[in-house]
């Protein structure tokens, strides 16, 4: 079985996090944030924008089922 990077992250290796950093930074957003911190809603919301999923639950239940490659 390959072990490498997923198809994922292979997708968010192209994305301009560092833009995304100094945008949240730029603007707050991160501003009393105790968890679920502005990247961490950026990268749920893009996994389910490639898998079709149609609403918070049905995100959650995926995310919750691949737990064991979650880095975060």
């Amino acid at each position: 079985m390959y072990t490498g990077k997923t198809v994922f992250a292979q997708l968010l290796e192209h994305l301009p996090l560092h833009q995304f950093r100094r945008c949240v930074k730029r603007y707050k957003g991160n501003y009393k944030v105790q968890s679920f911190t502005c990247l961490d809603q950026y990268l749920c919301l893009f996994f389910a924008q490639l898998t079709y999923r149609e609403s918070l639950r049905d995100i959650s239940t995926c995310l919750l089922g691949m737990q064991n490659k979650l880095y975060h």
